[in-house]
């Protein structure tokens, strides 16, 4: 019996655990209509820019960057107000394996087209819709362009100024890639995958620094 009660201890522990460790992605809203910027004030750094990837799969995880090609980061007094990063998807570049062959086998394979189809998709987007000061920490809400699918998402990030630079830094976010019709291994969009699945959700983190 005392080892029997001892199983459902240990087996009720895992499950929490497991509950505990669960991803939790951000909610995707309909994006909401606002017009570009890029083409009036382009005053993004790129070469210090940048937005931080990690997948996971049973077993392993890899990571890395990805360029942006232009942005904007738009401040009133300090605030931030608006803002567009356009992303280069050409530059995905896995990290943790860098310099290796299996590097270049990851790149590949992300940016061919039952992935994130970078021939026909060569950038993705963030364009910021709306700006609020919640607890401290800035909430920002703005529409997510991955391949052909726009979603509005909300991603708490935080600005400072140094030396006349700006510096937009988001917390890591969520995304579940199944959202943006990412179907490659996908649990949600294919069946009988058991361990040979990669998961669904893609944590990001961006890093934009205005020009001096």
């Amino acid at each position: 019996m005392k080892k029997i009660i001892v199983s459902l201890v240990v087996f009720a522990s895992v499950l929490t655990a497991c509950k505990e460790n669960k991803k939790e992605k951000v909610e995707v809203k309909e994006a909401v209509k606002v017009e570009s910027a890029i083409s009036e004030v382009n005053n993004v750094d790129t070469a210090l820019s940048v937005l931080n990837w990690k997948g996971t799969k049973p077993g392993g995880a890899h990571d890395g960057t990805v360029a942006l090609q232009s942005g904007v980061l738009s401040i009133e007094n300090g605030s931030l107000k608006g803002g567009e990063f356009v992303i280069d998807m050409s530059t995905i570049t896995n990290l943790d394996l860098k310099g290796s062959k299996g590097a270049g086998k990851i790149e590949g394979h992300l940016k061919n087209a039952d992935f994130f189809d970078v021939a026909v998709y060569p950038t993705s987007q963030f364009v910021i819709t709306k700006v609020e000061d919640v607890d401290g920490k800035l909430a920002v809400t703005g529409n997510l362009q991955i391949k052909d699918v726009t979603k509005s998402i909300t991603i708490p990030a935080t600005i400072s100024v140094e030396a006349g630079i700006t510096t937009f830094k988001s917390d890591i976010f969520n995304v579940d890639r199944a959202d943006f019709n990412v179907k490659y291994a996908s649990k949600r969009w294919i069946e009988g995958l058991k361990d040979k699945f990669i998961d669904d959700i893609i944590e990001f983190s961006f890093v934009v620094k205005t020009k001096a």
